[in-house]
């Protein structure tokens, strides 16, 4: 179970990373409410959030009250069980999804203090770094991956992603090209074809 974890948020940040890319190299950050984060289309279908908002509709009152409730208790539950990494991660999961990158970063980094070679964090922590705009440290942290599993292709391409959005455009397409050189007939060696191509796009 903890492989499957591993890759499913290592598909969930290339994705994420993916549109950023493609869609817009700036970051148009805006302050979100509670309300608005947290309506009914925006709730995620997974552990911690499946009984949000199933009593009644949600609203202003109800949500916001359901919401504050469930991130208390589990930073509730990480602070009486600081060594229990299961429950770090969803409260560091929770703190993400409410746009609380910074909180997030501090619950990660005690998981990493515990378990240094869970990659399945270094990928939620260099989505975060790369969705402030903090390149170096998202770049960090998918090295670290590529030292533990140097045949990540997600990392690989991750790292592509990041470089091209400091600004190295030549040296992303020298990672893409290698992974279309490996993986021509995979998804993600596909991928990287297409985003060679909008680079390309975005140099003429």
């Amino acid at each position: 179970m903890k492989l499957k974890l591993k890759y499913i948020y290592g598909v969930v940040a290339v994705v994420v990373i993916v549109i950023l890319i493609v869609v817009s190299q700036s970051n148009n950050s805006s302050d979100t409410s509670e309300e608005e984060m947290i309506s009914e289309q925006n709730i995620p279908n997974d552990d911690i959030h499946k009984d949000l908002g199933q009593t009644k509709k949600p609203g202003k009152d109800n949500v916001s009250e359901e919401f504050r409730h469930r991130m208390e208790m589990l930073k509730k539950a990480a602070e009486e069980n600081p060594r229990d990494t299961l429950k770090l991660r969803e409260y560091a999961d929770l703190l993400a999804a409410s746009h609380m990158q910074k909180q997030a970063i501090e619950y990660y980094n005690k998981i990493l203090s515990l378990s240094p070679r869970r990659t399945d964090v270094m990928f939620s922590l260099s989505f975060i770094y790369y969705s402030l705009g903090q390149f170096v440290d998202a770049q960090k942290q998918t090295e670290k991956i590529l030292e533990i599993e140097p045949e990540n292709t997600n990392a690989m391409y991750n790292l592509g992603a990041i470089v091209a959005s400091s600004g190295n455009k030549i040296k992303a397409k020298e990672i893409w090209q290698k992974l279309v050189s490996l993986h021509a007939d995979d998804e993600i060696g596909i991928k990287a074809y297409n985003s060679i191509k909008e680079l390309d796009k975005v140099n003429n």
